[in-house]
């Protein structure tokens, strides 16, 4: 039985295809595989270690064109290496509610003890080397946020489609909200609850 010519070219195609695609993840999976505590202490302090539970993501958050990084942290003291590591600290979730000054938030966080320490670390890529850079375009360090898990998607907002950042947040309702570049700053959006 001969194998006909347009099956064959058929399956080449969609071979390549294939190969192509995993090809253009592959970067990205490998990229946030790196992530590792060295890296992340070099670039926001000895006060914070990777939250392994939670892979990194890679997503161009600003639109810049550039790729960026999240990485769920656990981030013991956000405040004390700020001058140094030349990072922001930000509380988009309490800025939501009303409060947006972190000096005060992290003081008066209503989070339970061990979700304290929960922080995201965003780094805004710069040149070739992207969020790798050595001096990133913008570094920042999202607390009061108690997330399960974070995937960044694509996010319609008026007329406009962004990367953004979904985190499903530890609480009873199991609530997700959504973690968006406005821009100027992030903007965090409660989308709802699970249970409704």
């Amino acid at each position: 039985m001969k194998f006909p010519r347009f099956a064959f070219v058929l399956t080449v195609l969609f071979i390549c295809l294939v190969l192509i695609s995993s090809a253009e993840d592959a970067p990205k999976s490998a990229a946030a595989a790196t992530i590792d505590n060295a890296f992340v202490q070099k670039t926001f302090g000895e006060d914070c270690t990777v939250n392994t539970t939670v892979p990194a993501q890679v997503a161009d958050l600003d639109g810049d064109g550039v790729d960026d990084i999240v990485i769920a942290a656990r981030c013991t003291n956000p405040m004390i290496n700020v001058a140094e590591h030349k990072y922001t600290v930000i509380d988009p979730a309490s800025a939501f509610y009303g409060l947006s000054d972190p000096h005060i938030t992290t003081e008066f966080s209503t989070l339970q003890p061990e979700q304290r320490s929960l922080a995201l670390l965003i780094i805004h890529g710069a040149g070739k080397e992207a969020w790798k850079s050595d001096t990133p375009k913008a570094k920042f360090l999202i607390v009061n946020l108690a997330y399960k898990d974070i995937t960044v998607k694509k996010f319609q907002i008026r007329k406009k489609t962004i990367e953004a950042i979904y985190v499903e947040e530890l609480s009873e309702d199991q609530m997700t909200s959504v973690i968006m570049w406005d821009g100027k700053k992030y903007r965090y959006e409660p989308l709802g609850s699970a249970m409704q």
